[in-house]
């Protein structure tokens, strides 16, 4: 029973690493985004749902709602912080259109924590609560792991992962595997689903890196040199007509 005791604590400490890991890896991301004062085609769905995860694992992981769970609650608290300041910085660059649609997402997400928080706090007790709190935990986890899965399409579908940042991957694979194994050893099913699914969806990820990691930014490159042969056309076409009109006028002559 102690070595089980102290694998739970030793995955929760790499957890927590893995996991700070994680909350980090876009800080390359946005460092593009306001750099270039635009958020392309990156989607700002994962950043929200991992908010809302944040919060919602950090409250779960808290004394009164579940016991022997505050590595949880130490890491997703941080968590929440760092995705917040994502999340601003997201809205700030977006256009008109996506501004509007994560900035209701995160309204959605702040009013979903606090109805979350009261309804544990005052009507429920004891493992009711635990039930209630961990099953919201659970739900959006795997909505958190699931929201990349649009990039994925993105990225079959245009053969480049310029918009799946590897590292951001890979700490989804590790992160998912830690806490996966942190909730069986705890015997937590609350933590151990959905970051079993996250393991799953980091694997996948991490192999379609492998398969189209060689045709990185061959989107970009694609729309670059569309716009240049189209802006090609135009000047040749132009230069065309001038040289008709300047016929026509020494024909006229």
């Amino acid at each position: 029973m102690g070595v089980v005791h102290t694998l739970h604590f030793v995955f929760g400490i790499f957890g927590n690493a893995t996991a700070l890991f994680l909350f980090l890896a876009p800080i390359i991301t946005f460092k593009r985004v306001i750099q270039n004062r635009s958020t392309e085609q990156f989607s700002g769905l994962p950043y929200v749902m991992t908010l809302l995860n944040c919060l919602l694992s950090a409250w779960y992981g808290l004394p009164f709602v579940s016991p022997n769970n505050l590595l949880v609650s130490t890491i997703n608290g941080t968590g929440a912080v760092i995705e917040t300041i994502y999340v601003l910085i997201f809205i700030a660059f977006a256009p008109s259109k996506e501004k509007k649609k994560i900035s209701a997402l995160l309204l959605l997400v702040l009013t979903v924590f606090a109805a979350v928080a009261l309804v544990s706090m005052l009507a429920l007790h004891g493992s009711k609560r635990k039930l209630f709190c961990g099953i919201a935990a659970t739900i959006f986890s795997i909505i958190m792991y699931g929201s990349p899965l649009s990039i994925i399409r993105l990225v079959i579908k245009t053969k480049s992962v310029e918009f799946m940042p590897f590292f951001l991957s890979l700490f989804v694979f590790l992160c998912g595997a830690s806490w996966f194994a942190f909730g069986l050893l705890g015997k937590d099913p609350f933590v151990a689903i959905p970051n079993g699914f996250g393991f799953g969806l980091g694997t996948v990820q991490l192999i379609l890196y492998a398969i189209y990691c060689e045709k990185k930014g061959f989107t970009k490159k694609s729309t670059f040199d569309e716009s240049l042969t189209t802006g090609n056309v135009k000047s040749h076409q132009e230069e065309k007509q001038s040289s008709n009109n300047n016929k026509s006028k020494l024909e006229q002559v």
